[in-house]
């Protein structure tokens, strides 16, 4: 059994580029796989072992990190490991809303705990939004939660600018966020703050933190939570989901869309196979192939790259 941490915190680092090298370095002693990318404003990253003890040194050694003492981390498990190999990136932000002004640092909304969410969505005067994008909405979410129907987390402030809340709404609407992990609410809160919202609250540790938190007999999640890794999608006791990838547009599909006949394994699926060209296709057919052709050898085939969301 393979152990999984999604971690992330937002605190300044005056050298990313020497931390990453020496991230690196250490994760690669302790064979760590997965993602890690790190900026000047913080760390995010999904990482796992097979190997408790290795994982534990590698939170141990990213904990010393001046700053990072109380790191954010989520834990799941898998029965086959949901990386491939270990990269860890340098970016200008650990997650992207294009907007470099925006700083969770300096201020965000407040935090909520796992145990007082239901009480506060359950409230008629707050809105609760999913700050996702709309295919990982799609499988899951909490109910009564706006879908903002993003297909990337940085199209977020242009549809927060479509909704045109007035000034009497932005002092007085309570507004509840969530997302997977809590990066990207924490991001989007505030980017509100900076808008003029004053009743701003966050989801701390996002959905799976709810999920490893809240017994499902108490729980008002409905669905799966898409992950950004091979597992696709986890259940409410954090175990492996029931969805699959189509790796040529990277969304979540289900038995029943693998019978369409835009289903074509590892190159399309009924949500693109009308979007790419007969280039991308015969480019995912000789991907596919060599996939194939790995798994016939029992080994591994390095796939589309990763992405990392928490």
């Amino acid at each position: 059994m393979f152990q999984i941490s999604a971690l992330y915190k937002f605190s300044k680092i005056d050298s990313p580029s020497i931390l990453q090298k020496k991230l690196k370095n250490v994760l690669e002693k302790l064979s760590i796989k997965g993602t890690i990318l790190v900026s000047k404003e913080g760390i995010n990253g999904t990482i796992s072992s097979k190997k408790t003890r290795n994982l534990k040194n590698a939170i141990k050694y990213i904990k010393s990190i001046k700053g990072f003492d109380d790191i954010d981390i989520k834990y799941s498990y898998s029965k086959i490991d949901p990386f491939i190999r270990l990269k860890v990136k340098l970016k200008n932000e650990i997650v992207t809303i294009g907007d470099n002004t925006i700083n969770p640092n300096e201020t965000a909304g407040d935090y909520i705990f796992a145990s007082d969410w239901n009480s506060l969505i359950k409230k008629e005067d707050v809105m609760v939004i999913d700050a996702r994008n709309k295919y990982e909405c799609a499988i899951g979410t909490f109910k009564g939660a706006i879908n903002p129907k993003t297909e990337k987390f940085r199209q977020f402030p242009k549809w927060l600018k479509e909704q045109k809340f007035s000034d009497k709404d932005k002092e007085n609407k309570k507004i509840a966020m969530f997302c997977t992990g809590g990066i990207r609410c924490e991001k989007a809160s505030s980017l509100m703050k900076k808008e003029g919202f004053k009743n701003i609250y966050q989801l701390k540790g996002g959905i799976l933190k709810y999920l490893e938190s809240v017994p499902k007999k108490e729980s008002m999640w409905q669905g799966e939570c898409f992950v950004f890794d091979d597992r696709v999608s986890v259940q409410h006791d954090l175990s492996e989901g029931t969805y699959d990838m189509c790796h040529g547009c990277r969304m979540p599909i289900t038995e029943k869309d693998k019978t369409s006949k835009k289903y074509i394994k590892g190159v399309s699926c009924s949500n693109c196979f009308d979007k790419t060209s007969e280039e991308q296709k015969s480019r995912y057919m000789s991907r596919q192939r060599q996939v194939d052709l790995a798994k016939k050898r029992n080994q591994r085939h390095i796939g589309p790259k990763e992405e990392v969301f928490n």
